[in-house]
């Protein structure tokens, strides 16, 4: 007598998605292949959270454009994570720097900022891509303020660079806390006229920016809109919606299952 084959039913969503389905078991635990690569997420995650941008690589990688690196009031990492609102402002050197530069100008439309967040990881794999290809997107239809590079950041801390630049928006692109499924996730805050004090409702944010992901192209179209439509409208956060959201294109959403019909479930049940 001839077995069946085995067929695993879930084979088909772990072609969709990053998530754990179907992990199966061994006895009462875990297969060991399912267990090796939690934990293997796990220090990844760990990695991620406790890892270090290369501040002078990532300026050296944007030359000619102009840069500035900043560091927050959180001395350390151990003190980032402890206190999370020393991440939220600059030190006394680097304010003291960015205010230099802002110092009798006028500002610039929009200023972009590159911040290790909880994800260093994230700001290795993926910040350049999208801030060049929102560069280019940009197309020089708005002035642009130098880039800054920010150690031991909050989304916040963008707020205060922005006011000290007079910057009229600020998008910060900042490492997003990794989860088991991702540890280089990036995330995109948008604040019109930032200041010390501006409330997340009053921010846009684009997330999950990475390989399996949203992609820099398509997460820099989205983040060119909501700067330029908000410098339109004086406007961001919750007042602010992208309103032309781009169709899948052919061949996109490929590997997701397809819907099955209820009744068609039911029959299986009844059968």
């Amino acid at each position: 007598m001839t077995l069946p084959p085995v067929v695993d039913p879930f084979a088909r969503f772990r072609a969709a998605t990053r998530a754990r389905v179907g992990l199966g078991r061994s006895g009462d635990a875990l297969p060991t292949t399912a267990l090796l690569e939690f934990q293997i997420a796990h220090a990844r995650a760990r990695d991620a959270v406790h890892g270090a941008i290369d501040a002078e690589a990532l300026a050296r990688a944007f030359a000619p454009l102009p840069t500035a690196t900043v560091h927050s009031a959180a001395s350390d990492r151990a003190v980032y994570l402890r206190r999370p609102d020393l991440g939220r402002r600059l030190d006394d050197e680097s304010a003291a720097r960015l205010d230099a530069l802002g110092e009798g100008g006028q500002g610039w439309d929009v200023v972009f900022v590159i911040a290790d967040g909880l994800s260093a990881a994230a700001v290795a794999a993926h910040a350049q891509a999208t801030v060049r290809a929102a560069l280019e997107t940009l197309g020089g239809r708005l002035s642009v303020g130098p880039l800054v590079i920010a150690s031991q950041s909050r989304v916040a801390l963008g707020d205060d660079i922005g006011a000290r630049l007079k910057a009229r928006m600020v998008a910060v692109l900042i490492g997003e806390r990794p989860g088991l499924s991702v540890a280089d996730s990036l995330g995109a805050y948008i604040t019109f006229d930032p200041r010390p004090g501006r409330r997340d409702s009053e921010r846009n944010c684009i997330s999950n920016i990475h390989a399996d992901g949203l992609h820099a192209d398509q997460a820099a179209r989205t983040l060119c809109w909501l700067v330029e439509e908000g410098l339109r409208r004086r406007i961001t956060g919750i007042g602010l919606k992208e309103e032309a959201q781009p169709r899948l294109g052919a061949g996109e959403g490929g590997n997701l299952p397809p819907v099955l019909d209820p009744s068609d479930r039911l029959g299986e049940l009844s059968s």
